[in-house]
């Protein structure tokens, strides 16, 4: 997906093909939301107004470069377990053994297709970390950026959410539901909360 134009990955997101779908979305949205607070660590280098916080905008560009490269990947990836996930739905179950076998495959599917949001979940969850900062750093010559870059981020952290929902929800494991539903509820609600601060905090230094 990614060596596609943004263009070519819009029209065949907005195909009836079965990938990429929201979970791809979300990562791409995500890195593009990161993209943007690189940027202002970007034009943040190099000022003598902010010298003196230039050795910490520089490690904030590095992690943003650890979280655009994580969410990349995360693109493809999404698509790559959806394929035996959707196989898995088309198994026979015409005996109890072949209808056990599917159930089988299916819960395992499920769960490594879960896996995938969840990651966006947590990339986004460090990027929002990464605005946070650099938002009360950054230069105001592009600080409406980290405005724009943390509603993406916040954006992937609830899009991802609901990719986890929708597999947890055809998941029998109980103890697996349980450790990932506590897993999502925590970063969505530490993580919209800093994206949240985050705004504010822009659109208070922007007035």
């Amino acid at each position: 997906m990614l060596d596609k134009s943004c263009k070519e990955f819009i029209d065949v997101l907005a195909s009836k093909a079965p990938v990429p779908g929201g979970g791809g979305a979300a990562a791409m949205g995500g890195a593009v939301g990161m993209a943007l607070s690189n940027m202002v660590g970007n034009l943040t280098v190099g000022k003598k107004k902010y010298a003196d916080v230039e050795d910490e905008v520089k490690v904030l560009i590095e992690k943003g470069n650890k979280v655009i490269a994580d969410l990349e990947s995360l693109v493809d990836k999404d698509a790559e377990v959806f394929e035996p996930l959707s196989k898995a739905y088309g198994l026979p179950k015409d005996t109890p053994e072949l209808a056990q076998k599917r159930d089988e495959t299916l819960e395992n599917c499920c769960k490594v297709a879960c896996s995938v949001p969840m990651d966006i979940m947590r990339a986004a969850f460090e990027g929002i970390k990464i605005h946070a900062r650099m938002g009360e750093i950054g230069t105001m010559l592009a600080i409406s950026d980290v405005a724009c870059g943390v509603v993406f981020m916040k954006a992937a952290l609830i899009a991802a959410s609901m990719n986890v929902i929708i597999n947890v929800n055809s998941i029998k494991d109980a103890e697996f539901n349980k450790a990932t539903q506590e897993e999502m509820d925590r970063l969505l609600a530490e993580g919209t909360k800093v994206a949240d601060d985050t705004l504010a905090l822009v659109t208070k230094k922007l007035a």
